[in-house]
């Protein structure tokens, strides 16, 4: 086994059996999502978010923080990779707000071949990302362990939507075409610096759970779910119970001397944001 997959098993929970079929696809997506959540700390901080191999694992892994999706799938390609799978990233549009006018490609997600199918998986998209593979086919209903899953299908395009509240709400839009360093460099920088970013505005976490259940936070707003119920939620009375809290209940890592970060940091930084946002799924 690699030092890579070493390092991500100790992350992650410990190793699995490891085979290039659907099976171990499916265990290794969702072992990700539920070990390493997603978040937007550096750029709240702010930091800048680097995407080299390196900076990426050390983050991730080694300083057991989370990181949004161009880390999140950049990581977990290099997993795949390692294991023996076909795959690489693709590009898309993130549409979930209905924006009056198509956005620029800054969702980074990935496509594997596999035994002659196609899937796609994405462990970068917050609350509503995949835990589990599905086939890049369109209009075909598709379960994962935290909700309906469809993709449909527009000319080159295709639109990824999961089922919330008995309709279909899109997420984002993508095409099948090579995508390079160099795009999640631009995308990346988009993300965390235009100013109009929800990632420059909003302190996001997301960690899903083996019973298909799942934490978020928004700002100072925490919420468990299990499915579409509301089990547990509270609005965090400051910086220090919101720090306690991304450390007990999500798992991050604060005290690594360069992905660390500490309570009064993050106190200062959180003096801007809202205490009683509403709640968000």
């Amino acid at each position: 086994m690699s030092s890579l997959l070493s390092a991500w098993f100790a992350r992650t929970g410990g190793p699995l059996p490891l085979s290039v079929d659907i099976a171990t696809l499916r265990a290794l997506h969702l072992q990700h999502n539920c070990a390493i959540p997603f978040e937007n700390i550096d750029v709240v901080l702010p930091r800048e978010i680097q995407l080299d191999d390196q900076s990426v694992a050390d983050k991730l892994i080694d300083a057991r923080r989370g990181g949004y999706c161009f880390e999140q799938n950049g990581l977990f390609e290099r997993v795949l990779r390692e294991v023996g799978f076909k795959v690489r990233s693709l590009l898309g549009r993130v549409i979930l707000a209905n924006p009056p006018q198509m956005p620029p490609r800054t969702h980074r997600l990935l496509l594997v071949e596999l035994a002659g199918e196609r899937w796609i998986a994405d462990v970068g998209f917050g609350g509503q990302t995949l835990t589990a593979p599905i086939r890049l086919v369109a209009r075909e209903e598709q379960a994962t362990p935290h909700g309906l899953y469809r993709l449909l299908n527009e000319g080159e395009d295709w639109i990824l939507q999961f089922r919330h509240h008995e309709q279909w709400q899109s997420m984002y839009r993508f095409d099948l075409a090579t995508v390079w360093f160099t795009d999640f460099v631009m995308g990346n920088f988009w993300s965390a610096h235009w100013p109009q970013s929800h990632f420059r505005h909003h302190l996001l976490m997301c960690r899903h759970l083996p019973d298909g259940g799942k934490l978020t936070l928004t700002n100072f707003h925490f919420t468990h779910w299990q499915g579409a119920q509301v089990v547990e939620q509270s609005n965090l009375p400051d910086a220090a119970a919101l720090y306690a809290l991304m450390q007990e209940r999500f798992g991050t890592g604060v005290e690594d001397a360069k992905h660390g970060f500490t309570l009064a940091e993050l106190t200062a930084v959180m003096a801007g944001f809202e205490t009683h946002p509403q709640a968000g799924k």
